[in-house]
């Protein structure tokens, strides 16, 4: 599963991208410094992880982790291939959910495409460029679905209907994701079409390091023009972020946040904003050999989960013995939860549960 980090050229996308994985993405003060994206992978920050650790003792620790794709800067034009456009709106396609950077700090030594510090257009010029090639997606899916529909074809006539409404919001300036239909149509005839404008978004309001805590007046404008989306908001310093990353010890880590009034990295937060984005979410596996964090989609059931691990665990799945972490915490180690009765045995149609501690049973 990955996120795509979006937005204009300049904006902070490859310093923030080099935050999230220590690639060293190359960053500088001019556009289209990015061409190829850039793919890291990186770990999901989780307590759980270190509490599991300090019980069990074991001889590694494997946390979950996300891609996270620094995508080129956008321009105006790009859904008709200006800058590159075509190959970056492409590359966006290809991701599961859009990190929208957006320059919410005044600094006259870093160059903004359009001269001036104006997160609200910014945000609107990437908008309306993913609108604009999803409107393309759209009308050529319509021209053969209204043909098919013409002939009396029911199945078509109601896959018309849902392309219609979406062609109709695209054209009024709303994202897909925006747009109210009804769930089934929405797997049926919506998510096949790939739409970026349907993607989840997670925009991060790129700040100064004085309003890394708080955020600013850009932010707020922020706030009230995303208040009618599904989406989450970040306020995020990345220059600070970027500093941070570069001190050597997590004691000089701390001391640097403790001064900015923070209690842990923003990118950490970004992270696991990320991962929830994704609709992911994380069940353990403990012993001696490894304690390790698994990544399943939410709502993934006892035999999908075993088959993250192999997949032959999937086919011969017997059984999933299941700890919830406050109970394994609680009482301190697998074989004191087994004394107190608290080791759930659960079959096929178990609904794995966030921090769930589990061992299978299968049969190949």
């Amino acid at each position: 599963m990955k996120a795509g980090i979006v937005g204009l050229p300049n904006v902070g996308k490859s310093t923030l991208f080099n935050c999230l994985s220590n690639a060293k993405a190359q960053s500088a003060n001019f556009p289209f410094c990015t061409i190829e994206p850039n793919i890291g992978v990186v770990n999901v920050p989780d307590p759980r992880l270190e509490k599991l650790e300090a019980l069990v003792n074991p001889e590694r620790v494997i946390p979950a982790t996300v891609e996270i794709v620094d995508i080129a800067g956008l321009v105006k034009g790009a859904s008709k291939g200006e800058g590159l456009g075509n190959q970056f709106l492409g590359n966006i396609r290809e991701t599961d959910a859009i990190l929208h950077v957006l320059r919410c700090f005044d600094n006259d030594n870093v160059v903004h495409v359009d001269g001036s510090v104006d997160p609200i257009r910014d945000k609107e010029t990437i908008d309306m460029e993913l609108q604009l090639k999803d409107l393309e997606t759209v009308e050529k899916k319509l021209d053969k679905v209204k043909r098919a529909a013409k002939t009396g074809n029911k199945e078509a006539q109601k896959e018309e209907a849902v392309l219609v409404l979406i062609k109709e919001g695209l054209e009024a300036g709303v994202s897909v994701r925006a747009i109210s239909i009804e769930k089934e149509a929405h797997k049926e005839y919506v998510k096949p079409l790939q739409f970026i404008t349907d993607k989840p978004v997670l925009y991060v309001c790129n700040v100064d390091e004085g309003s890394a805590v708080s955020g600013n007046s850009y932010v707020e404008k922020v706030r009230n023009a995303v208040a009618h989306e599904e989406a989450a908001i970040l306020v995020l310093a990345v220059g600070t972020e970027a500093d941070i990353t570069e001190l050597e010890t997590y004691e000089e880590r701390q001391m640097f946040l403790e001064d900015l009034g923070l209690d842990e990295p923003g990118s950490a937060k970004l992270i696991r904003g990320a991962y929830k984005l994704l609709n992911l979410e994380t069940y353990f596996t403990a012993g001696e050999k490894e304690v390790r964090a698994w990544t399943i989609p939410i709502g993934a059931t006892a035999p999908q989960a075993a088959g993250v691990i192999h997949t032959d665990f999937e086919k011969g799945f017997i059984r999933a013995e299941v700890i919830s972490f406050s109970d394994y915490v609680s009482y301190g180690s697998e074989q004191k939860v087994k004394e107190a009765g608290k080791m759930r045995v659960e079959g096929k149609d178990y609904v794995v549960q966030d921090g769930d501690v589990m061992h299978f049973r299968f049969n190949v």
